[in-house]
């Protein structure tokens, strides 16, 4: 191998690589998105829990005064 075939195998592992290492970030990127997603969904259905929660007792409470 000369060094111009050198050169140009090397250029290519180093694109390999970088194109390797993009795709994992993309990945890990794509996975933190997802959980984050799930964590709002589940916020929010705590949230819905709870205010339907508050919302039975005040109906419990406007209904014991009748």
């Amino acid at each position: 191998m000369d060094n111009s075939q050198k050169a140009s195998y090397q250029v290519g592992q180093v694109k390999g690589q970088t194109q390797e290492k993009a795709s994992n970030m993309m990945d890990k990127a794509s996975n933190t998105a997802q959980s984050a997603k799930e964590s709002c969904q589940e916020a929010g259905q705590q949230v819905k829990a709870k205010a339907q929660g508050a919302a039975d007792t005040v109906k419990d409470a406007v209904g014991a005064k009748k």
